[in-house]
Order: C-alpha cells, then sequence, then structure tokens
C-alpha cells in the first residue's frame, strides 16, 4: 500500500532545506563554471606556442583532477562527519569550494608566474573536487536527518533539484559574460568574473550554514552514545558491504542520466543531426530547468509511493523519453525542446536515488557510507562513461540512448531490490 501522507513540513524544516538548497546550487555552481571557460583558461595557463589538442587536453585534465579528489575528499569529510557532527561538515565543504574558486579568480596566468601557474591551478582544483566530494553525500545525509521519515524523498529531491539549479545558473552566466565581453576583454579580465563572484557566493552560503542546527538524527545518536567507535569506513565494509554495492550500482544509474543525457548530449545532438550550437545549448537550459522540476516532483512521488515504486516508475518513463528523444529527433527536429524538456524531467528520477542512499546505512555510519558507495562509483562511472559512450559510437551511432536505456533497465530491476537498512531511527 502506498505510504500514508506525511506531516507537513515546520518552519524550521523548510527554512533548512531552502539554506541546504541553496548553498549546494552555489557550491555546484562554483565546481562547475570551469568546464564553462576550458578554452579561456588553456590559452592563459599554458605556454602560448602548446598545440590546440595538447593545450585543450591538459585543461580537461585540470577538470578531471576535481573529479579524481572527489573520493578522498568525501571519505575523509564523511569520517568526521559520522564523529563529530553533521553540520561541521557541511559548513567545512562549502568553504573548501568558495575559497579555492575565489583564489582562481585572482591567480596570475602563465604570463606572468610561468609553470608555477597550471600547478596552482591543479592544487586548486583538488581541492574543490574534494570540497564537492562531501558535500554532495553530506548533503544529502544532512537534509534527511533534520525531517520526518516520508518527507525524506522531498527533502533529498529538493537538495538535488538545488544542485541541478547550480549546473544551470553556471551556464546562464558563463553565456552572460561571454555575451557581455569581446575576446580580448575575456582573455584579459573577463574570465575572472565567474570565478570571483562565485567566490563571493560561496562565502555567503558558509555564513547562511551557520544559522543551521546539527540534525536531531546526530544529536540523539550522541545523546545515547552510539557514535561510532574506531573508523566508520571500517564498519560500513565490513558489515554493509550489500548496501555498498547496490548504491555503486544506483551512482552507475546517475552518471548515465546526468553524464550522458545533460553533459554530453549537447554536443551528440550537433553530430548526430546537424543541429546549431547556440540551439543545443539553449534546449540543454530547457532541459536542466526541467530537471530542477523533476528533482522534486520525484521526491514526492517517493513520498507518496514509496522510493522503491519511485524509482521503478521514474526509470521506466526516463527509458522511453530518452529512445523518444534520440529516434524521435531525426524525425521532428522542430520539436527539439519539448523532446529534450521531457527527457530532462524524467532525468529527475535521480533525486529519489539519494533517499535509497541514505535509507540504505543506519545512523551511525550513515554519512560514510552514501560518501564512500556515491564519490567512488561517480569517479569510475562518472570518469568511464564518455569514453566509453564515445568508442560505442564508432559501431552505432545512437549508443548513448541504448547505454542509458539499459541501464534504467537496470534502475527498474533494482526498485524490486530491498535496500532499507536493518537498523533506522526514527525522527
Amino acid at each position: 500500500m502506498p505510504a500514508a501522507p506525511a506531516p507537513m513540513l515546520r518552519r524550521d524544516e523548510v527554512r533548512t532545506l531552502t539554506l541546504a538548497a541553496l548553498g549546494g546550487a552555489l557550491e555546484f555552481y562554483d565546481f562547475i563554471i570551469f568546464v564553462f571557460f576550458t578554452a579561456t583558461i588553456g590559452q592563459l595557463f599554458f605556454p602560448p606556442d602548446t598545440p590546440d589538442w595538447l593545450r585543450q587536453l591538459q585543461t580537461f585534465g585540470l577538470f578531471a583532477a576535481g573529479y579524481l579528489a572527489r573520493p578522498l575528499g568525501g571519505i575523509l569529510m564523511a569520517h568526521y562527519g559520522d564523529r563529530d557532527g553533521r553540520k561541521r561538515m557541511f559548513m567545512l565543504s562549502v568553504l573548501l569550494m568558495a575559497l579555492p574558486t575565489l583564489a582562481i579568480g585572482l591567480l596570475p596566468t602563465w604570463a606572468s608566474i610561468g609553470v608555477a601557474a597550471p600547478i596552482a591551478l591543479l592544487l586548486l582544483r583538488i581541492l574543490q573536487g574534494a570540497a564537492v566530494g562531501g558535500e554532495v553525500p553530506g548533503a544529502w545525509t544532512f537534509v534527511a536527518e533534520h525531517v520526518h521519515e516520508r518527507r525524506i524523498g522531498f527533502a533529498c529531491g529538493t537538495l538535488t533539484a538545488g544542485l541541478t539549479a547550480g549546473i544551470l545558473l553556471g551556464s546562464l552566466i558563463a553565456t552572460a559574460v561571454n555575451t557581455h565581453f569581446d575576446a580580448a576583454e575575456l582573455l584579459a579580465w573577463g574570465w575572472r568574473v565567474p570565478f570571483l563572484v562565485g567566490g563571493v557566493f560561496g562565502l555567503c552560503a558558509v555564513f547562511l550554514r551557520r544559522l543551521l542546527e546539527e540534525t536531531p538524527v546526530f544529536e540523539e545518536l550522541r545523546r545515547r552514545r552510539e557514535l561510532v567507535r574506531g573508523l566508520p569506513l571500517k564498519v560500513v565494509l565490513a558489515g554493509h558491504g550489500r548496501a555498498v554495492v547496490l548504491s555503486m550500482l544506483l551512482t552507475w544509474l546517475l552518471t548515465a542520466a546526468i553524464v550522458v543525457l545533460i553533459l554530453m548530449t549537447p554536443t551528440l545532438i550537433q553530430k548526430l543531426y546537424a543541429i546549431p550550437a547556440p540551439r543545443a545549448l539553449a534546449a540543454n537550459s530547457v532541459a536542466t530547468f526541467a530537471l530542477t522540476l523533476g528533482c522534486i516532483a520525484f521526491g514526492l512521488l517517493a513520498d507518496r509511493l514509496g522510493a522503491a515504486r519511485a524509482l521503478g516508475l521514474g526509470c521506466a518513463l526516463l527509458l522511453a523519453t530518452t529512445l523518444l528523444f534520440y529516434f524521435g529527433l531525426a524525425q521532428a527536429p522542430d520539436r527539439l525542446y519539448l523532446l529534450y524538456g521531457a527527457t530532462g524531467f524524467c532525468v529527475g528520477v535521480v533525486g529519489v536515488i539519494p533517499v535509497l542512499l541514505v535509507q540504505a546505512f543506519p545512523p551511525a555510519v550513515r554519512y560514510s557510507g552514501v560518501s564512500f558507495a556515491y564519490n567512488v562509483a561517480y569517479a569510475v562511472f562518472g570518469g568511464l562513461t564518455p569514453l566509453v559512450v564515445t568508442m560505442l559510437m564508432k559501431d552505432a551511432p545512437l549508443a548513448p540512448a541504448w547505454y542509458v536505456a539499459a541501464l534504467c533497465l537496470l534502475g527498474v530491476v533494482l526498485a524490486f531490490v530491498p535496500m532499507r537498512a536493518a537498523r533506522t531511527m526514527e525522527h
């Protein structure tokens, strides 16, 4: 039977969700803004005589360094989050994102300090990666432990919507900067503006998070003296291996939906269907906005039907819209915005995944369990997905659609696999 309706959110819970989602949006903006200025950064932080292909490779290497640092940052922050409190790490993650972003905006280029410029940029990207590795699982844990158990779907969906809104914000600000400044101004100083703005925004988010309270679940653990002794991650790996594996598979589904349909598709449809770049990017903004709404909608559905049922239904819908989008675009390119928007909305099923992740681990090791499974899986699958999809396209041009469809089928199967931890704490 569907779960009974939960009580309305209290004012303090609404405030917590709002501040958490806003902080998540600003932090994800800080992390993602780099990718919108890779061409400019490549010109400024590497020798002028570097071949274009090598410069592009080096710049994307800097971007990838942020992803590779995510597991380490996530594991460290989760350790202290399970031992000392969620709030401290929740504040630290956004601070570790804001300061490097601000520093990138002030960083001297190759022309000023030579090889020290790309090295400094690499170190700052590693710090940003460590920060986002602690932020995402920490934020899901934080909001889930602040609300009634039958409001976790809405809480995690809203938080995930905030993260995706940060991607949209980065796209819009990058477009505005590129429109306002000419090429010379952009190289001279215009590229710094988004990073300086992001750094200031991030510091504001640190201040706002000081207003939040520690989660009731953690406070109860501390009162009962049930905090984990020793290494939380050791407890996770020794006693919750099944939950780790299932969480990693769910994260694989999440990476397929986000990386392929949101990040790769604008470029892919230009090649497959000769869609002009400005139109493809505009459609991507529509899809990302629809994704933000979809995260909230599927989160509400999880509260109403249960997370597993919402996952199964959402994956079935995403499978259908993905195939309709990729196959239908060849027949009706004039329906790009409608098809991409519908697909983006169904990508919102990723808002259900954190609900299942936080429910898979008991409170004492929840942060560590979610962080390890999510960050390791995201580093592996997030890094390999573009390579795998690109290789498959040599023999099957519509491989992106089939890849996502296969992962959607996996999601439907996982919807029938029990994941909830044997021991949970009511709050």
